[in-house]
């Protein structure tokens, strides 16, 4: 049986079902050999599926499955066979045509391929395709002349777009130049025969409907409608970007006919086969969500100027689905509950291995799958493989030992649990599930838009484009400028026109750089703006960790230190590693340091593999990075300096700006911070206009220090360049596999981080129960000869700081100076407030608001202030206004707005204050999550704890003490905590805090006039 599922698609009919029974059908002359059925319980009334066994091949259809049905349907039944129908398995999962076609040869390389997506080796001849691409799609959509074509051929080549590529693959430009300009005949002839003068063309065999029979025609191609058109179909479970969308003109004997048509361009041998003809007909698939069938693609090959025609059937369409089903069925079942035991889940056999050694000894994807098969699917039962490839898998994987097989099996598992998870709840899907202004309510969308300026192209294929609300102001807090978009159209079938960052917003517009000129749409269209949350990045730790198992000495050294546990190695002397002439230099910036400082310089000067900093609240971390980067640079050092966020990274750079070192920024200037943009690679290439692969090669060497983001990696420069030293940041709160990116580019690493504050996320329970949520820097601390700590605090005052002492470090901080340790929040305007609140019934007030009494939490049990839960998750409206009223008070005292920060666990509650905040016109009040919070701080800090219920149902938020601990170290001098004491004191860190407290005399009782039955509530009246 199966039901509609509960979200229909905004465009087109909603036939799309939930598989709950699936049985052989029967009666009604049907074959249960053959045929299977399914029930679709609709409101009102069922639906009745039958569907050819055939359309399913070897798939399951399992119950929870979600299918779209495309066919007619008629008394309630679909039926679905070679004449009419298709069934789409799965249809929100968009596979690329790429991706089903290469399936034809090889299931196993096509759903490995969407793992690994890095995997694919850059090469010659993919660059110089790519270059040709390029050059082709632009002459024909301006009709340029050979002279014309010529000349843009040169500026691309020898433009900056490709020099990244071509200094990877050690490319000359004139070798590339060279290999273009064989092309170039061919193009011309083309355009001539099907552009200019089509009657010159001999006739094509095109077979589409045509009531003569004549499948003879001449054709002309009248207007170049797009380039590199983006489609995304969850009708049929496709996307594409289509190379030239073409208007087409077919002339016959008895007329001439109109079509819409994809041209897909090749740049390799001319083979006609049918992985690329099988391409075409895939995007003939994907024109249905925009325009009328075209029944019909070209396939271009650029070196001979040959175009052949490729009829999408009936038949070759089914086929394709079932393949893009069969791929998708994998993909979704990569994981599967064990029968026995704790029912914990496993990973599932990949698509059988195919019988053909030759073709397994050229595939990008071999080492991957080799590895898979020897750690995983040797210990799954009924997966064998062909006896002429086991040597093959046997060499590919012999240098791994067995504790290397099962790190790499755990972590694929585990990444594929936190997928999955990720998959759920976000993604992609959401733009065509959920409406716009639905989406804007939980801030990830802005909707009803429309383009106004003319669009700007601001470098090679980046386009500026301006959008404006069409009634009423941009929402606030929706989109932040470098947020990665995604802009689709609201009406049907525009889905996903172009994705970018956001450049500019203000209350009325929102500026986007784009990577395609969407100008050719109706000034009319209507534009959503989507937050990109779906998969960038999801391969770079499957990469990485497919990388940890590679036959190289780095991989070795990594599998040794951070598999099998090697004791790192430490040199004796630093005299050795100390040149005679930067001994001065590095004296001089160790006399800025405090002693846990200097001896964490020294030990990472002496480690031969690594070192771990922990840098504990308020330790200057920051300064000891920007420190330790000053002197290996003295030293004569190349640095690696990369952390797991972009506002990390900058950090440090800010303040190495202020001394004479060199830096490389790598990264997209948007999202780099306006003051260190001017180093980056893309604003010095732009500068100085870098077009040549030497002067690119002389940038990248020039600069001891480049830095990064660890998502970062992929970037060219890490192929060719080993560093001496990598230094991670916010290392305890980064995913091992993540991590593992930036260690492969040096040869002594560097992590900084602290495990007593927040771990890397992971949404998934089960693999965060498997030990997904421990970092690199959590799994090596075992090694306290590595270890080096920095107590010496300059954030918190003596009586904040003892609340972290007490409950996490052993007392092991201190304060930096007396200074530090007596310092207290500054309120001028205090005296005139305490004035005002003389009344016996707010002295309450007054205690809070004494900078002399540096913590305290305020307790709500006397007061009704019950939490909320919401479609938007839990909140306390009384801890909200309770919160709010104390931070106009700390205003009126004197305090400056951007000194005070108000921090919760539950994002919900954050939107109920900032509701609240908006009142004060004001917004320099920083309104943020516990985990937004770590590593910065504010003068006074309010924290609301929101839960207060007889619930069982804790939750986990609160449950973990690093995020408690990160809550009670952000303040420098004040620290106000809300909360109900009973309902609190359930979740053991927090009952351990109140205990303390308590102890402490540092708890009072929230009381207001207003439940005291003496007048009105002052949270009301302000």
């Amino acid at each position: 049986m199966a039901e509609p599922c509960n979200a229909a698609l905004r465009s087109g009919p909603n036939n799309r079902y939930r598989v709950l029974e699936v049985r052989a059908v029967q009666g009604e002359g049907r074959d249960p050999e053959k045929h299977l059925a399914v029930s679709a319980s609709a409101s009102p009334g069922h639906t009745e599926l039958c569907v050819l066994r055939d359309s399913w091949e070897s798939i399951p259809v399992v119950p929870g499955d979600i299918v779209h049905l495309e066919g007619d349907c008629s008394s309630g039944t679909w039926v679905i066979n070679e004449q009419s129908g298709y069934l789409i398995l799965y249809p929100d999962l968009l596979l690329s045509g790429t991706t089903v076609s290469h399936s034809i040869r090889c299931m196993r390389k096509a759903v490995l391929s969407e793992r690994f997506r890095g995997s694919e080796c850059a090469s010659r001849q993919t660059l110089v395709g790519t270059i040709l691409h390029e050059i082709f799609q632009q002459s024909v959509t301006n009709d340029l002349s050979p002279e014309k074509v010529e000349e843009l051929a040169n500026k691309i080549v020898y433009g900056q777009k490709y020099l990244k590529e071509m200094y990877h693959l050690k490319l000359k430009q004139t070798d590339i130049m060279q290999e273009i300009e064989e092309y170039l005949p061919s193009f011309f002839k083309w355009t001539e025969d099907f552009m200019r003068n089509p009657a010159n063309q001999s006739k094509m065999q095109l077979k589409l409907e045509d009531k003569t029979g004549d499948c003879s025609a001449k054709v002309e191609i009248v207007d170049i409608l797009d380039i590199e058109e983006n489609i995304w179909s969850p009708r049929f479970g496709l996307k594409g970007k289509i190379d030239v969308t073409a208007r087409v003109k077919i002339h016959r004997q008895h007329g001439v006919q109109c079509r819409i048509m994809p041209l897909e361009l090749k740049s390799g041998k001319e083979s006609n086969s049918i992985e690329h003809r099988s391409q075409v007909i895939l995007y003939t698939l994907l024109n249905l969500e925009r325009r009328v069938d075209p029944e019909a693609g070209f396939l271009l090959y650029l070196k001979t100027g040959t175009m052949y025609p490729v009829t999408g059937t009936r038949m070759d369409r089914r086929e394709l689905i079932k393949l893009r089903n069969q791929v998708a069925f994998y993909l979704m079942h990569s994981t599967y509950k064990s029968t026995v035991g704790s029912q914990q889940s496993q990973l599932a056999a990949l698509p059988p291995v195919i019988d053909d050694s030759q073709a397994c000894k050229y595939c990008s994807q071999i080492h991957n799958c080799f590895l898979y098969s020897r750690a995983v699917e040797e210990r799954i039962a009924n997966v064998s493989f062909p006896p002429a490839i086991m040597p093959i898998i046997e060499k590919e994987t012999q240098h791994l030992k067995p504790s290397h097989l099962e790190y790499f099996s755990l972590w694929y598992l585990m990444l594929t649990l936190e997928m999955q998870s990720g998959d759920s709840k976000k993604g992609y899907k959401n733009i065509w599930m959920i409406p716009s202004l639905e989406r804007e309510k939980a801030g990830d969308c802005v909707g009803n838009m429309i383009r106004t300026d003319e669009v700007q192209e601001v470098s090679e294929g980046q386009y500026l484009h301006s959008f404006q609300r069409k009634n009423g102001a941009v929402p606030g807090a929706n989109l932040l400028v470098g947020d990665r978009v995604v802009v689709s159209g609201e009406e049907n079938g525009l889905l996903g026109l172009a994705s970018g960052y956001v450049r500019e917003i203000s209350a009325t517009k929102i500026s986007c750089l784009l990577g395609r000129n969407l100008s050719k749409l109706p000034g009319s269209t209507t534009f959503r703006l989507d937050h990109e949350e779906g998969d960038c990045g999801i391969g770079v730790p499957f990469e990485n960790l497919s990388k940890l198992m590679k036959d190289s000495p780095i991989s070795e050294k990594l599998r040794n230190l951070i598999i099998d546990f090697h004791k790192p190695g430490f040199i004796q002397h630093l005299s050795s590693v100390l040149p005679p002439e930067a001994k001065e230099a590095v004296a001089s910036i160790l006399k800025g340091l405090n002693k846990p400082q200097k001896q964490a310089m020294k030990q990472v000067l002496l480690s031969k593999d690594y070192t771990l900093i922990v840098g504990m609240p308020g330790t200057g971390k920051t300064t000891t990075i920007c420190a330790l980067v000053r002197i290996l640079s003295a030293c004569g050092f190349s640095v690696l300096l990369t952390s797991f966020t972009h506002t990390a990274v900058d950090n440090i750079l800010l303040k190495l700006a202020k001394f004479k070192v060199g830096f490389l920024r790598l990264g997209r200037a948007q999202k780099v911070h306006p003051d260190i943009r001017k180093f980056t690679e893309e604003e010095i290439c732009r500068s100085k206009s870098i077009k040549s692969v030497m002067d690119l090669e002389e940038l990248y060497n020039s600069q001891p220090v480049v830095a990064t983001a660890c998502m970062g990696i992929n970037h060219p420069i890490f192929l060719q360049k080993q560093f001496d030293f990598c230094i991670v940041d916010e290392a305890s709160q980064i995913s091992q596999p993540v991590c593992l990116g930036p260690l492969f580019c040096s040869k002594r690493f560097v992590l900084v981080g602290d495990h007593q504050q927040l771990p890397p996320l992971v949404q998934n329970s089960e693999a965060r129960d498997l030990g997904m949520s421990e970092s690199l820097f959590k799994r090596l601390e075992q090694n306290q000869n590595a270890v080096v700590q920095l107590t010496v605090q300059y954030r918190m005052n003596s009586k904040i700081m003892s609340l972290s002492n007490k409950l996490v470090y052993e007392g092991k901080l201190e304060c930096g100076s007396e200074k530090v340790s007596n310092a207290t929040a500054n309120l001028p305007n205090l005296k005139m407030l305490k004035l005002d609140l003389a009344d016996a019934s707010k002295m309450w007030l007054i205690e809070v608001l004494d900078p002399d009494k540096p913590v305290c939490f305020l307790n709500t049990e006397k007061v009704p202030a019950p939490e909320h839960t919401e479609k938007g998750g839990v909140c306390n409206v009384t801890e909200a206004k309770l919160v709010f009223f104390l931070t106009t008070l700390f205003i009126k005292a004197g305090c400056k707005p951007s000194d005070i920060g108000i921090i919760s666990p539950y994002r919900h509650q954050l939107k109920v204050i900032t509701d609240l905040m908006a009142r004060l016109k004001e917004n320099r009040v920083e309104v943020n999550t516990i985990d937004k919070y770590q590593g910065r701080d504010k003068s006074i800090i309010i924290v609301s704890f929101v839960r207060n219920s007889n619930d069982e149902n804790l939750g986990a938020l609160l449950k973990d003490w690093r995020r408690l601990n990160v809550a009670i170290t952000r303040a420098k001098h004040k620290l106000i905590m809300v909360g109900c004491v009973p309902s609190l004191c359930r979740y053991p860190p927090l009952e351990k805090l109140l205990c303390h407290l308590q102890s402490e005399a540092m708890i009072s009782f929230f009381k207001t006039v207003l439940w005291e039955g003496k007048g009105k509530n002052p949270l009301d009246r302000r």
